[in-house]
């Protein structure tokens, strides 16, 4: 999910036309006799990132083990970009044979243009965590390689200084927001670290906090499409969302800080206690280790603010690989989403970029201190709120907490809207 610089529309168009192909084309070398040579094109957003290079080449030698005559075209596309580029793709039908996802709405709403992988996957089903978000209808559409969740990460070293127990965080709201300002007052570090520049932010306080506010039969009931918009509890998290930047819990200028990269750093740098962040890829335990030292990095549940309440990890399925259902060899194709998923490459993508991968074979007991709280949640764990929210309902969400947060729409109307989208997918 890492952010990058905005391509040209030239450099764009000229991405998708090299990225287009697919499986057993013929070609013609120049001075040879035609002869078959077979091809697979992948899209994503990861394979051009230097953490994942060693990933991408152990998944491309265990394809290459079983198919030495296919040749596999990584194309990495700007992720700022690359659901539109996969849209225009996705109307052509034509684009690449394997292309990489998020989990949750984002490929639930295209799955009329992939291939159903459950004949394909079927050895890999216990090995591998994350499948709901890659699933719709009962049907599988992505294999997934990691597993991203919304931990609440905190500095050890801020409570300190501020005469609190680092390792016992506060439990309910109301000693979450003591304990903020006491180390407001001891250290001027303010309470969250919050970027919502793309309207991203209120994804992660919702999924992050929400197992603290609603019920668990509510969450339950949300996760499984029976969303009550007219909860107090579901008005809870809007409320809080626009209390606490009123109250100043949040840096300044939180509209106007992207979530990628720029909010990591003012948690990174100490100048917030707490962020809500992920599991995997960017703005992660790996991440913050590389400027906090890993002992001091904490991870805890989310604060209780509706008795009865359980707080649990939320976590999905984050990333996976799709097959296109144009592809001309869908078994190909399929068997390399299956080797992008091999333990070997996950255990390289875990390694490097810090991933929580999704094969749950992996020994991850060397990591630290924030993993080890992380992984025994696993098991536990819900599927995050917003993962289950359509991508236009995301939009929308975002658009509408950017108001919460600069005081132009209220919550009932913002609540009202969302239940009207929600309703409406």
């Amino acid at each position: 999910m890492k952010q990058r610089a905005l391509w040209s529309a030239l450099v764009a168009a000229g991405l998708v036309l090299a990225g287009c192909g697919s499986a057993a084309r013929t070609e013609s070398p120049s001075g040879d006799s035609p002869q078959k040579q077979q091809k697979l094109v992948v899209w994503d957003w990861k394979s051009g990132e230097p953490a994942a290079a060693e990933y991408i080449e152990k998944a491309k030698a265990d394809f290459a083990k079983r198919h030495p005559d296919v040749t596999v075209e990584f194309v990495a596309q700007p992720f700022d970009q690359y659901y539109t580029l996969l849209g225009t793709a996705i109307q052509s039908s034509k684009g690449p044979d394997v292309m990489l996802f998020n989990g949750g709405g984002q490929i639930r709403d295209r799955v009329d243009a992939l291939l159903p992988l459950e004949e394909y996957v079927a050895e890999d089903r216990s090995r591998l965590a994350g499948w709901d978000a890659f699933t719709k209808d009962g049907k599988i559409y992505a294999a997934p390689v990691t597993l991203q969740g919304h931990p609440i990460y905190y500095n050890k070293t801020l409570y300190e200084k501020a005469g609190l127990d680092p390792a016992n965080p506060p439990k309910t709201w109301d000693e979450f927001v003591s304990g903020c300002a006491a180390i407001k007052k001891a250290t001027g570090a303010t309470c969250f670290a919050l970027g919502n520049k793309e309207g991203i932010g209120i994804q992660f306080f919702m999924s992050g906090l929400g197992s603290g506010i609603l019920t668990p039969q509510e969450y339950d009931d949300w996760i499984a499409g029976k969303r009550d918009w007219n909860s107090p509890h579901v008005r809870r998290i809007f409320e809080l969302w626009k209390d606490a930047n009123d109250k100043g819990l949040n840096n300044d200028g939180a509209n106007s800080t992207a979530m990628f990269t720029d909010i990591f750093a003012v948690f990174e740098t100490g100048k917030a206690a707490h962020i809500i962040g992920l599991m995997s890829d960017i703005g992660h335990w790996k991440d913050f280790g590389e400027f906090l030292p890993p002992d001091k990095i904490g991870v805890m549940p989310a604060p209780v603010v509706t008795e009865g309440a359980a707080p649990s990890l939320p976590y999905d399925g984050g990333i996976g690989y799709a097959v296109a259902k144009w592809t001309q060899d869908p078994k190909l194709a399929a068997d390399l989403v299956r080797s992008l998923t091999s333990t070997d490459a996950l255990t390289a993508f875990y390694a490097k970029a810090g991933a929580i991968a999704s094969d749950t074979t992996i020994d991850v007991s060397q990591a630290g201190p924030a993993v080890a709280a992380i992984v025994p949640e696993i098991k536990t764990g819900k599927p995050a709120l917003h993962v289950a929210l359509s991508s236009k309902t995301l939009d929308l969400m975002g658009r509408l907490s950017q108001q919460l947060l600069s005081g132009s729409t209220t919550v009932d109307k913002a609540v009202e809207q969302l239940a009207a989208a929600d309703r409406a997918r």
